[in-house]
């Protein structure tokens, strides 16, 4: 199965982004058809803010802040999964590490999923919670690329959900070299290949700036309780 390729920017570095560049300046705007539901994967302090954050994470949170404010007004469903990480790891819950960085407005359309697995819907009510809003296609961004993000991406694909990944709203950590069998793998390469991985089904797009929302067909009652 052959992956999706990133469209609708020029490459830098083989990454398939300019890193630095506006994500809502330069280039024609991609085609992208509407979603209903935005989810915000792990955007916790431990992995987006101080020295142990990940290389790209202003380039996340600024595209996690553009794509959020524009599901909120679109009415669409906002789901911020949250780590709930084992004792004496840096998103224990309750720590410094474990807080979401971008603000939450609790509500019928936006909730905050706890889970303890890379895999959003395992052990969590997020498929139940997309279905009884309605939800038939979602965006996906926030840490890590290989891990938290693609687990949950494949799973949403797997129930037969349309997923959008925009390339310049995900990111991961270097990979460490491993003597006899790697360098250094940078980040930005890890990312695009956990994004290949995933297979010709996701929809990877080059730009948050791209993705468009629309309100679900119905609001969801149920709640996730943890």
């Amino acid at each position: 199965m052959n992956a999706t390729t990133v469209t609708g920017a020029d490459t830098h570095a083989g990454t398939g982004i300019d890193p630095g560049a506006d994500s809502a300046a330069g280039g024609g705007a991609e085609t992208v058809a509407a979603v209903e539901a935005l989810l915000l994967v792990d955007l916790q302090q431990a992995f987006v803010a101080g020295d142990e954050a990940v290389p790209d994470a202003a380039r996340v949170l600024g595209r996690g802040r553009e794509l959020l404010a524009r599901a909120r007004a679109a009415g669409a469903l906002v789901v911020h999964l949250q780590n709930d990480g084992a004792p004496g790891t840096v998103d224990e819950p309750h720590t410094p590490g474990w807080e979401l960085h971008l603000p939450v407005e609790p509500g019928p359309r936006e909730v905050v999923v706890h889970k303890t697995v890379d895999d959003g819907f395992d052990g969590t009510p997020l498929g139940a919670l997309l279905a009884e809003a309605g939800v038939e296609a979602l965006a996906v961004c926030g840490v890590l690329s290989e891990m938290c993000v693609a687990a949950t991406a494949r799973t949403a694909l797997a129930r037969g959900l349309r997923v959008v990944l925009p390339h310049d709203a995900h990111a991961t950590y270097d990979i460490p070299a491993a003597p006899g069998i790697s360098d250094v793998v940078p980040a930005a390469m890890s990312s695009r290949a956990a994004e290949w991985a995933l297979g010709d089904e996701v929809e990877i797009i080059a730009r948050a700036a791209d993705v468009t929302f629309t309100r679900a067909t119905s609001r969801p009652d149920a709640r996730p309780g943890r």
